[in-house]
């Protein structure tokens, strides 16, 4: 589990910055209307670019938490991260945990 980014809310907006070895990008989740039961609940935007969506998830120990996908041409494999809140209204920590890789 690596941290790699922290987000604060602003307004309807989530935004904060996203940090690798290779990704250094400023990154802002705004909500969207649901079109289906499986459409995300925000669009991830980086400037004007679009660059993944989240959805709204509730851990298996009832915690809620967002569950972030980011995706660009220039990434070399897509980020599936978690967005918890943290201790602090409003703010938010964005994890990264190694995808379980089937023996």
């Amino acid at each position: 589990m690596a941290v790699i980014g922290e987000f604060t809310t602003n307004g309807n907006s989530i935004l904060g910055h996203v940090r690798t070895l290779t990704v250094s990008m400023k990154a802002r989740l705004n909500p969207i209307e649901r079109t289906s039961r499986d459409a995300p609940d925000f669009r991830v935007m980086s400037g004007a670019a679009e660059v993944g969506a989240a959805w709204s998830q509730v851990s298996g120990d009832g915690e809620p938490y967002i569950s972030v996908k980011l995706d660009d041409p220039s990434f070399p494999a897509p980020i599936n991260a978690a967005l918890w809140p943290t201790e602090k209204e409003g703010d938010y920590t964005l994890v990264w945990n190694r995808p379980k890789r089937d023996a």
